[in-house]
């Protein structure tokens, strides 16, 4: 970095924490990053990318923050996309958990993201981590289930509601008519391939904003009936991921509850493992 804190081809405001830009693809999105202080710009070293999935609060500065250290220790560069609240309905603040909202699909905007952040350093990032907790936490394994393939480690954390890999369940209760509402069915070869976690609390057990009312825009017959807490909710995941052969580490943190940045260390973890089970390849 030169004086001005300017590199030679990237910004004061590209670099380290960067700033928050917007996506080119759909400007009403943006997101922000952590570029590891030893990030070469005319270097030969490719960079891990790990993908974090903001919870309703959308607190996207923080949440890179908190990850500092591992993109530190594992030289991984860190993309936290920002979805803002209100998009196409005033107040809403679930949309992009579901992938599809209004003919807006988040999936494919995480996609472009992480293309146009590959123009601008170098990164291995045909197979990235992700984590979500919370909303964040509905957004990845959604996410996982239509884009396996480019995931190396997926980090499931604290869904308020699950959609199970149930083709006769209704999407997104289930994943019925994933053909012809995204244009690719559940490949479970691929899903089989990607180290899988969940992550919650052992004290996340309140149900006042977990159990869905009749009058919610989330509102759909049966959405309640994969448990009353998170808890429930996520070892219902578990044993149909399981059920399917789909391996799962599932890590409870004692006595949290539900605070993201609480669950991390095992996510930290979890994801060094699949970096050096790589390199190991």
């Amino acid at each position: 970095m030169t004086r001005n804190g300017h590199g030679e081809k990237l910004s004061y405001y590209q670099l380290g924490r960067t700033a928050i830009f917007a996506c080119q693809a759909d400007q009403r999105f943006s997101y922000c990053c952590y570029i590891p202080e030893g990030y070469e710009e005319n270097g030969t070293r490719r960079y891990p990318l790990a993908v974090l999935i903001h919870g309703s609060t959308r607190t996207v500065d923080s949440l890179r923050d908190q990850f500092i250290d591992f993109a530190e220790a594992n030289q991984c560069v860190v993309l936290v996309p920002l979805f803002p609240c209100g998009i196409g309905e005033p107040g809403d603040t679930h949309n992009y958990k579901r992938i599809l909202y209004r003919g807006i699909r988040y999936d494919l905007l995480v996609l472009a993201m992480i293309e146009e952040i590959g123009e601008l350093y170098r990164l291995d990032a045909e197979k990235v981590l992700m984590h979500g907790f919370s909303g964040g936490g509905q957004f990845v394994h959604r996410f996982f289930y239509l884009h396996p393939e480019r995931l190396l480690a997926v980090s499931i954390g604290a869904p308020g509601v699950v959609t199970l890999p149930d083709p006769d369940k209704p999407w997104w209760l289930g994943t019925g008519h994933l053909k012809s509402i995204f244009g690719r069915d559940l490949d479970l070869s691929e899903m089989r391939k990607v180290a899988v976690q969940m992550v919650i609390g052992g004290d996340d057990i309140e149900t006042w904003d977990v159990t869905v009312a009749p009058s919610s825009s989330n509102w759909m017959e049966g959405i309640n009936e994969t448990g009353v807490t998170r808890v429930d909710r996520l070892r219902s995941l578990e044993r149909a991921f399981l059920s399917l052969d789909i391996p799962v580490r599932f890590d409870v943190v004692p006595g949290v509850e539900h605070i993201g940045h609480l669950v991390h260390p095992p996510v930290k973890e979890f994801f060094a493992s699949a970096l050096a089970r790589r390199q190991n390849l």
